[in-house]
């Protein structure tokens, strides 16, 4: 389906039903506003003063025809409803071995960092035919990713992760914007999507210059700020392991259960008192305003890496 791609081409695993549905709705749109402006006309003119027409037994002549209509665009639009509830839900389906790569919004630009340590300014490589997770966070106040091409479009709220996916159909640059007005430079906030074939991608991963992955780097921040000084297996202080958590089940002291996800561990790291672990004292200090988001990506990427630790452990 691609004839209503009128200005901007698809490139992502459901722009083509994107483009389908939008047509859709404005086809059922347009057809009800002809039905409704197309009566509206014939009705002035046949029932205009003088037309000598007969206005008697309305009602009888006429419930059938306005509950006929009345149903007909329901079901249309309800049927639009159901596709586009289903077309949402697959579009929040994470994949389980999606590659992981995390965003920070700030006025005015986006920055990228790859799980292997490579950074990079208002641009993203990717590679193409491969399921990608974006993690995002804002530093300072709401920006919204927009990708045309891909029809992918997400507010970054501070304070939270946001996360969306995407799996490129063929390789290209595309353009990135900010969609929420952020500021002054706002209209400057824009860069670009690189699409690579996987062998193009690996070489350009390797090409850029890192010391350490994202996640080195983020254990190297969590010695300096004392966090193994308590969750180190060796500590004396009765603090909750990290090793093996990400991803699992988490019992709350309200009797609750939380799964270790990324925003869960934001949440402990900025706000330990919001949910404590059970059979812990909230002794933890609070790191919000402490730390950066980038820091703040880089030790969740080091407690990521610690999710089968636990496991390999002898």
């Amino acid at each position: 389906m691609r004839w209503f791609e009128i200005l901007v081409p698809g490139n992502s695993q459901y722009s083509n039903e994107i483009d389908l549905l939008f047509a859709g709705l404005m086809t059922a749109s347009a057809l009800v506003l002809i039905l409704l402006f197309g009566l509206v006309l014939f009705f002035i003119v046949r029932y205009r003063a003088n037309s000598g027409v007969s206005r008697e037994g309305a009602a009888s002549k006429s419930w059938h025809w306005e509950i006929g209509w009345t149903v007909a665009t329901a079901v249309v639009f309800l049927g639009m409803f159901a596709w586009g509830a289903d077309l949402y839900i697959q579009l929040n389906k994470m994949p389980a071995d999606a590659l992981t790569i995390y965003v920070v919004a700030k006025q005015w630009m986006w920055k990228a960092e790859h799980p292997g340590g490579q950074m990079e300014i208002n641009s993203l490589h990717v590679p193409v035919g491969r399921d990608v997770r974006l993690v995002m966070g804002s530093q300072d106040v709401i920006h919204s990713f927009f990708v045309p091409a891909f029809r992918l479009k997400h507010d970054v709220v501070p304070g939270r992760f946001q996360s969306l996916w995407f799996k490129a159909t063929r390789p290209g640059t595309f353009e990135l914007l900010c969609a929420e007005y952020c500021g002054t430079d706002h209209s400057r906030m824009a860069g670009n999507i690189v699409v690579l074939l996987p062998t193009d991608y690996q070489a350009w991963l390797t090409a850029q210059n890192t010391n350490d992955s994202l996640a080195a780097e983020g254990g190297n921040l969590f010695r300096s700020l004392g966090c193994s000084g308590c969750h180190a297996p060796s500590s004396s202080v009765h603090a909750p392991r990290l090793e093996g958590v990400y991803g699992k089940p988490v019992p709350l002291a309200d009797g609750t259960f939380v799964t270790a996800d990324e925003a869960y561990i934001r949440d402990s790291i900025l706000q330990p008192r919001k949910q404590i672990a059970a059979g812990y004292e909230p002794i933890m200090p609070v790191f919000a305003g402490r730390i950066s988001e980038d820091e703040l990506l880089r030790l969740i990427a080091y407690i990521k890496s610690l999710a089968n630790a636990r496991e390999t452990q002898p």
